[in-house]
């Protein structure tokens, strides 16, 4: 059989377009409690964590696949009957502080929740300088300038 026969082209175009949607098929599949309160709980603590290969994006709304793997642990956790801070010192102790959306303030994190300020007081400290040295400098003009200027000054005006 050669790839000429329609049949077989068929085939392979559909395995090639099943292998192509597998990822989409894999999708991330809510997980949800039947206990309101512990879908709530769940949902919370999800907004309370940070993913680690978006970083800038919660748990709760990261399409990474970690992220995913991640909200089924913590799914798993609060099934076993775990409290929220069991499972947070759990991915604390997993994956650092920055897995916190809101880390705490202590010695290894001051860079973090200050750093900003500091570059701010950098910033302004250095344009501060630009301005005042703008302001005060020299704009004595130059001895050729000083006798352009003056014999400009002495000629009359020939445009009127």
């Amino acid at each position: 059989m050669s790839l000429r026969t329609p049949a077989l082209r068929l085939f392979l175009t559909a395995l090639f377009l099943a292998a192509a949607a597998a990822p989409v098929l894999a999708a991330d599949v809510p997980l949800e409690f039947d206990n309101p309160a512990l879908q709530r709980r769940y949902d919370n603590l999800l907004h309370q964590l940070r993913c680690l290969v978006c970083q800038n994006e919660t748990l709760a709304v990261s399409q990474a696949d970690l992220a995913q793997d991640l909200r089924g642990e913590i799914y798993r956790m609060m099934a076993d009957g775990r409290t929220n801070q069991e499972i947070t010192d759990y991915l604390v102790a997993r994956y650092g502080d920055f897995v916190l959306y809101d880390p705490p303030l202590q010695r290894s994190t001051w860079l973090l929740w200050f750093g900003p300020f500091l570059f701010l007081i950098i910033a302004l400290y250095f344009m501060a300088r630009f301005i005042r040295s703008r302001r005060t400098a020299d704009v004595e003009p130059q001895p050729q300038d000083k006798e352009r200027l003056q014999q400009l000054l002495r000629e009359p005006d020939k445009g009127e």
